[in-house]
């Protein structure tokens, strides 16, 4: 009878409590030191496994290579046994040959190292279960599913543990065991708002079914023994009802109803009032769990949300369920693992959840020093032995922290819990010489081990030091071994330091004598290199107050002598610095000056050139004192902010707020107008104002615009007329029509540029642009208006290796699934066309961190994508007038092309078409020019331009051929 109960129970179970497992969650990513062997592991196996189901030899050779993965891997432990890919690899490995024995061994120091997953779990206990044979393996698959429950919370697990609690039940006190485990279960995820409700099924028919072995055969009447079991059993299922109707649980009417129908007497009210309670709290909840169901892992936006909600509301074993589901997806988040243990050390405190909690938290994040100095006052705090405390500390220093400050924060929290341990009002004490045994061994060991790593003690002003000397003289009143302590810390370069000696004569002010603090601060005059004002101050007003007569003339002349020292070597340096400088203004000087007259000759020769014509465009094109820059130059690249390669340079390194500075305008050349005749679609500048009326006091300069704008004068005339009335607008184009991405806002009222800078960094089509007050660089040459930054910007991310046809929308579906995306930039070349860049901005470091995690490495239309925290470059701006410092005076003297120095500084141009003196003699254009026309190809001298007289005759190719031809 007994047996069929426990088939019986085992199958509903199996029916009505079954549960998919999830996929993969974040568990699976640690901080491997060895990603690529791993990942060659996991590439191999992976090609090995269809070999398996080949022919025999197949099958051989793949026991074979599968040999060799062992051993590469297990050499792979030995060097490095905190490498958990490796151990994955490992116990896939041996599960697909069916190693048990070793399996099970790898599996146990896998356990010992890290918190395994839900998935690995099941797959132990399984292949556990199909290897029990008698009561005694029973007891130790149970030992094994306490192991298991104690590493994240996983209902499937619990799951798992009580069907298999319900096979054992043959044993005496069986049925009880079950309850406990099943008890044990609603504790630790019946308030699961998702995968609770299944434990409590689980629980509900395993009691429905013991109360049909309980219940007297048909028409025969039951003892009174038989009735008190029966009611006993009734009242365990109403119990069950009333508390899972009492919890908020995703499709609770379900359970409603069924209790409705279950219960003879109906549902009572103070059921139905907590079950409507519970029902208006599944309605708060619901929007946190629909966005936890549709976001994907790790989910930790959504998680901290949902905490944030919990802990407002207050109930404790809730906010407790949400955060284990939490770090269940989020385990190697320290921050949520800090966030948690504060939170049960101050709100629960309940010792076996808090400390069991502390143990979870440094498994996961071994190397977050903050977590062990957590754990190590929490053991303290609720009273673990001496031992336990002493273990952890050991293992912590084991633990491989990133900076060699760590070590001296959990050595100092180690020394606090060890002196908190002794009672100094005994003379001696076991618990003090092993106070002063670890100060001795924490210096030893940050002189050794932690230098021998980072290069550096990490105690740079010796604090571990001063504590045990402040110890010394205050509770063991030793002041010899506190002054042995101090002079060791002088000698390790802090006696130029004033805050350290004041330090010292503040312990012997307290606890030594008078003669010991003028000796201290003598010393500290003597030695103090950079405040030594304030150390003469300390001394004089000393001696003011104990000192004798000759102690006051010995202190003034010690003083007096110091500072004159200290004033002589000021000046020099003063000195020498003022000489840097005139000579830094002499150079700049003379730099101005070379480029004022060399600005000057080419305008002379340019007038020459050009005539009175050249001097009616002059005055047609300036702008704010300066000319429209040269389109040639433009293109060779002479002027540093108007180079192509400049301005992609600038495009591509500036980040999302980046940006470039107003170019500098030059006179255009001779024939640009009449060129641009020929182009309908070339925009013209504006001509209604002359260049008197311009003023760069009323103007601002707009930068970073699209390209691509379509009519970018009107669009800023209606983005700046909020700002007051603008007067003009002049967007600037290059020689082929094309708006070269900035322009020129003029205002009526000099208060409108303050307003209208204010408008900076806003977008216009979507792009950020750049609003900056308007100076003419020939009269303010040194005038800097940008800064760049070039600070690491934790919360954005750089993406390389976008396809080109990556839009903006598709990126912001990429990237949102880790975090709110607040901008998106990406970036472009100068005709619009995408350069496989982007920037995108989320609202905190976390989820930039998260996105960087998750995405670095991972495709996208078959493109491999790199991202990286935002960090840009140093940026110099370019000496223009001295490029022979960075390039050589040679370099400054090669022509550059239309794309900056080319492959090859030899002229294609054939020498019949430069060398032409007649008539006949041809330009680049095509045309014939006058006797006296200059031609030059812009290789050889010259911008690739002709000045040209009215006579002009169009040549033909058979007229270009023979020419070439020398016919």
């Amino acid at each position: 009878m007994l047996h069929k109960t426990i088939n019986k129970i085992y199958i509903l179970l199996l029916l009505k409590t079954h549960f998919k497992p999830p996929s993969s969650v974040c568990n699976n990513f640690r901080l491997p030191s060895n990603v690529c062997f791993s990942h060659v592991m996991l590439l191999k196996l992976n090609m090995l496994l269809p070999l398996s189901q080949s022919s025999d030899h197949g099958r051989e050779n793949t026991g074979r290579q599968c040999w060799k993965l062992l051993m590469l891997i297990s050499k792979s432990l030995s060097i490095n046994a905190f490498d958990y890919n490796c151990h994955v690899d490992l116990i896939k490995l041996l599960q697909q040959e069916g190693k048990l024995h070793r399996l099970r061994k790898a599996r146990q120091k896998m356990s010992e190292l890290f918190p395994l997953t839900e998935e690995i779990w099941l797959d132990w206990l399984k292949d556990e279960i199909r290897l029990t044979e008698d009561e005694s393996d029973r007891e130790k698959v149970y030992e094994l599913f306490e192991r298991a429950v104690k590493d994240y919370v996983c209902p499937e697990i619990w799951l798992e543990y009580v069907q298999y609690s319900i096979g054992g039940m043959g044993a005496q006190g069986g049925i009880e065991r079950v309850r406990s485990i099943f008890e044990r279960a609603l504790t630790a995820v019946g308030l699961h708002m998702t995968k609770g409700a299944s434990i409590w099924e689980a629980y509900r028919e395993f009691e429905i079914v013991i109360l049909s072995t309980v219940q007297p055969p048909p028409g025969s009447i039951p003892s009174q023994e038989q009735q008190e079991l029966l009611n006993a059993q009734l009242e365990r299922i109403h119990t069950l009802f009333r508390r899972q109707l009492a919890v908020p649980l995703m499709d609770m009417e379900g359970t409603y109803a069924e209790y409705a129908d279950w219960a003879d007497d109906g549902v009572p009210e103070t059921v139905t009032h907590q079950y409507r309670r519970a029902l208006q709290q599944l309605e708060k909840c619901k929007p946190f769990e629909e966005a936890l169901l549709v976001s994907e892992p790790p989910k930790l936006v959504e998680y901290q949300a949902y905490i944030d909600f919990e802990m407002k509301e207050g109930d404790p074993a809730r906010v407790q369920i949400i955060f284990e589901r939490a770090l269940a997806e989020n385990c190697l988040v320290p921050d949520l693992w800090f966030k948690y243990t504060t939170y049960l050390d101050r709100q629960l405190k309940i010792k076996d959840l808090v400390l069991s909690a502390h143990e979870r938290a440094v498994r996961n994040c071994p190397w977050t020093m903050g977590l062990w100095k957590s754990y190590l006052l929490a053991l303290e705090r609720h009273g673990a032995d001496h031992q336990t405390v002493t273990d952890v500390f050991e293992k912590a220093l084991n633990a491989g922290f990133i900076q060699a400050t760590d070590y001296v924060e959990i050595w100092q929290s180690n020394l606090g819990y060890l002196r908190r341990r002794v009672d100094f009002s005994k003379e001696w004490s076991r618990e003090l010489d092993e106070l002063r045994a670890a100060f001795a061994r924490s210096l030893d060991y940050l002189k050794q081990d932690v230098e021998e790593r980072f290069s550096e003690s990490g105690d740079l002003s010796c604090t571990i030091m001063q504590v045990w000397a402040r110890i010394e003289a205050l509770h063991c009143k030793n002041m010899q071994k506190a002054r042995e302590l101090w002079d060791s810390i002088m000698t390790k370069g802090n006696a130029k330091y004033a805050n350290m000696w004041l330090e010292y004569y503040n312990l012997e002010r307290s606890y030594g004598d008078a003669a010991h603090c003028r000796k201290a601060l003598h010393r500290a005059v003597q030695c103090t290199s950079d405040y030594p004002e304030h150390v003469c101050d300390v001394l004089l007003n000393f001696e003011r107050v104990e000192g004798s007569l000759e102690d006051w003339d010995a202190a003034v002349q010690k003083t007096e002598t110091k500072l004159n020292r200290v004033n002589e070597q000021r000046a020099r340096v003063a000195e020498k610095e003022a000489l840097l400088t005139r000579q830094e203004e002499e150079k700049a000087e003379h730099r101005r000056k070379a480029k004022a007259d060399k600005k000057a000759q080419k305008k002379s020769q340019k007038a020459n050139r050009t005539g009175d014509k050249r001097k009616a465009e002059d005055e047609y094109e300036e702008e704010w004192g300066e000319d429209e820059e040269l389109p040639s130059k433009r293109l060779r690249g002479e002027e540093g902010f108007g180079s192509t390669a400049t301005e992609d340079l600038m495009e591509t390194e500036s980040g999302l707020f980046g940006r470039r500075a107003p170019p500098p305008r030059k006179s255009e050349p001779p024939g640009f107008r009449k060129n641009l005749q020929g182009l309908s679609e070339a925009p013209r500048q504006p001509q209604d104002m002359s260049k008197e009326q311009r003023k760069d006091e009323d103007s601002v300069f707009v930068s970073n615009l699209a390209f691509n704008l379509e009519d970018p004068e009107g669009k800023l005339r209606t983005f700046f007329q909020g700002c007051g009335t603008v007067q003009q607008v002049r967007p600037v184009f290059t020689v082929k029509g094309a708006f070269r991405g900035y322009c020129y806002v003029q205002f009526e009222d000099r208060l409108a540029v303050s307003e209208a800078l204010k408008l900076d960094r806003q977008e216009v089509d979507g792009r950020p642009i750049y609003v900056s007050p308007c100076v003419d660089k020939n009269k303010n040459p040194d005038f800097k208006v940008f800064k760049y930054k070039t600070a690491v910007e934790k919360h954005k991310i750089f993406i390389s290796g976008l396809p080109y046809s990556c839009t903006k929308e598709t990126l912001e579906d990429l990237c949102k699934q880790h975090g709110t995306v607040k901008a998106i930039r990406l970036i472009t070349n100068r005709s619009g066309k995408p350069k496989g860049l982007a920037y995108v901005e989320y609202e905190n470091e976390a989820q930039a961190s998260q996105a960087v995690l998750k995405m670095d490495g991972t495709m996208l239309e078959n493109f491999t994508l790199s991202v990286a925290i935002s960090n840009p470059p140093s940026r110099k701006m370019e000496d223009k007038a001295a490029p022979s410092r960075i390039l050589g005076a040679a370099m400054m003297r090669q022509p550059q092309g239309a794309r900056g120095k080319g492959r090859t500084q030899i002229s294609l141009l054939p020498r019949s078409l430069y060398r032409q003196s007649d008539p006949d003699a041809k330009a680049e254009n095509g045309t014939v020019s006058a006797p006296h026309a200059t031609v030059t190809d812009g290789v050889h001298g010259g911008p690739g331009t002709a000045s040209l007289d009215n006579q002009t005759k169009s040549l033909s190719n058979e007229d270009f051929a023979r020419m070439l031809l020398k016919k």
